[in-house]
């Protein structure tokens, strides 16, 4: 994810430890505790071509790998504001990103509709 993609789709064995954010060093950026910097960046970009089997399997394989790093919810938070349009970030797929952008834009849009009904409500009681 922050390297070039590379050919090699091998996991690695040793698993992460979870480091909660308050004890992390707050100056050094989030990426540096990244597990996918451990060479395992095949895993997160599809290869041209790749057979939609090898693509699923591969996708969740490198969720697992997300799935014990400790700053995937950084790494989720950066692909959704950039927004990253390729490969696996924070445990979710481009497609699946895609969904939770969607959302969030319904349920703002949602939140300013019933904010714009509860200030003509209270301005029609102040009335």
């Amino acid at each position: 994810m922050l390297q070039p993609p590379h050919s090699s789709l091998q996991v690695a064995a040793v698993p992460a430890q979870r480091v909660p954010v308050r004890d992390r060093d707050q100056d050094a950026p989030w990426h540096t505790e990244a597990v996918c910097r451990r060479d395992e960046a095949g895993l997160f970009f599809a290869p041209s071509k790749e057979p939609t089997a090898a693509r699923l399997s591969r996708e969740e394989a490198a969720k697992r790998v997300c799935a014990r790093c400790p700053v995937m919810v950084e790494c989720r938070e950066h692909a959704l504001l950039q927004p990253e349009p390729y490969g696996v970030w924070g445990g979710l797929t481009a497609a699946e990103r895609r969904v939770v952008l969607a959302r969030r834009r319904r349920r703002d849009m949602e939140l300013k509709k019933a904010a714009r009904v509860t200030a003509t409500n209270r301005i029609a009681q102040a009335g």
